[in-house]
């Protein structure tokens, strides 16, 4: 048996059998039930802690009350993370959408819309349901998963990271906005409130509640700073990033000014010679991950090499000619697009266009 070209030791099975050994010793935990009445109490409470890193109450009112309408008609509903807190309470590592959901429904006044397997009871609320029906509600139970008060912050991070594999990557952007607070990250979160990248960069209500613009602020330095250590796992490149400008902008006080005058000169720049911002078209309400990475770290990197250029009439630029045709829009693809030849790749043809000018 071989890992790619060197034979596999005794001792590297060794090796890798003790790392196996010390990562579970992080994530000890037990299992428990809790009836949704009692959920829904501790919710009100205050004993159940919604970290910092998880989302906002972004939940539509649709999908509230698909959750309900699959609670009721006794669906199962997927695992309740925690985190044991030193004080006994219970910090929410996965589920606060659905706890938050329930407190609404047993206490709040939400109302169930369009529903489509028990559509008559659209229109109801937790009151309006018979006394016997609000108890069976109350009865149902869900199974919690409870870590341990000995795990420590990167292995809390890592479950509610790996229990949101393939859902929207924003997820990353709201972990690094709790977990690493700091003078980089204060930064990242003034920038993406800034008006000109809000307007250049449309995106929808949800997306911005995700925290789409830190994500899109926090690639633009990332990748602009170099991709050597760049391994086609974006979040894991830029959580270290993160980490280190933290450091280094609490020794450098002047890093702050540098890197916010960077990201407000690419900006005008942007502005002045693209005439649709980061988006397809003039009427385009949506800024394309892709789209966004190549403009604005391939104008920054030209903006470097030609300074000139923010002075350069945009007509003589005529970035029209080019981000129209079908060889931008191949670099911009899809296909591996976290990969580093495809991020390099798009960087680099924006950035080799506007240098030939």
């Amino acid at each position: 048996m071989t890992n790619g070209d060197s034979a596999i030791t005794p001792e590297d099975q060794e090796a890798a059998e003790q790392q196996i050994v010390d990562q579970s010793k992080r994530i000890d935990f037990y299992i428990t039930e809790y009836s949704v009445e009692i959920l829904a109490n501790k919710m009100r409470d205050g004993e159940y802690v919604v970290p910092t890193y998880q989302r906002e109450f972004t939940w539509e009112h649709d999908r509230k009350s698909k959750f309900i309408e699959s609670l009721i008609m006794g669906l199962p509903i997927p695992f309740v993370f925690f985190w044991e807190m030193s004080d006994g309470r219970l910090e929410i590592v996965d589920g606060s959408q659905r706890l938050r959901t329930l407190e609404q429904f047993l206490f709040g006044e939400l109302r169930l819309v369009g529903l489509e397997k028990l559509s008559l009871l659209s229109g109801f609320t937790f009151h309006d349901l018979p006394e016997s029906r609000q108890r069976k509600v109350r009865n149902r139970s869900i199974r919690g998963i409870i870590l341990n008060e000995h795990a420590d912050e990167a292995a809390r991070l890592d479950m509610f990271e790996r229990i949101n594999t393939g859902s929207k990557n924003a997820n990353t952007a709201e972990v690094r906005r709790g977990a690493l607070a700091g003078p980089f990250m204060e930064l990242v979160m003034e920038l993406s409130e800034d008006p000109l990248l809000q307007s250049l960069a449309p995106m929808s209500y949800k997306r911005k509640l995700e925290r789409g613009y830190d994500e899109l602020v926090t690639r633009f330095f990332a990748y602009s700073d170099g991709l050597a250590t760049y391994k086609d796992r974006p979040s894991d490149f830029i959580y270290e990033y993160t980490e280190k400008k933290n450091v280094e902008f609490r020794v450098d006080r002047n890093a702050a000014e540098t890197y916010r005058k960077r990201f407000h000169e690419t900006m005008k720049f942007v502005d002045r010679v693209f005439p649709h911002g980061f988006r397809r078209s003039a009427t385009g309400t949506a800024t394309p991950r892709a789209r966004f990475e190549s403009i604005a770290i391939g104008s920054y990197l030209a903006l470097k090499e030609r300074p000139e250029l923010a002075t350069i009439d945009s007509d003589r630029i005529a970035v029209s000619e080019w981000t129209q045709g079908t060889e931008f829009t191949r670099a911009i693809g899809a296909d591996g697009a976290n990969a580093r030849s495809r991020l390099e790749g798009r960087i680099n043809f924006v950035r080799s266009r506007l240098v030939a000018v």
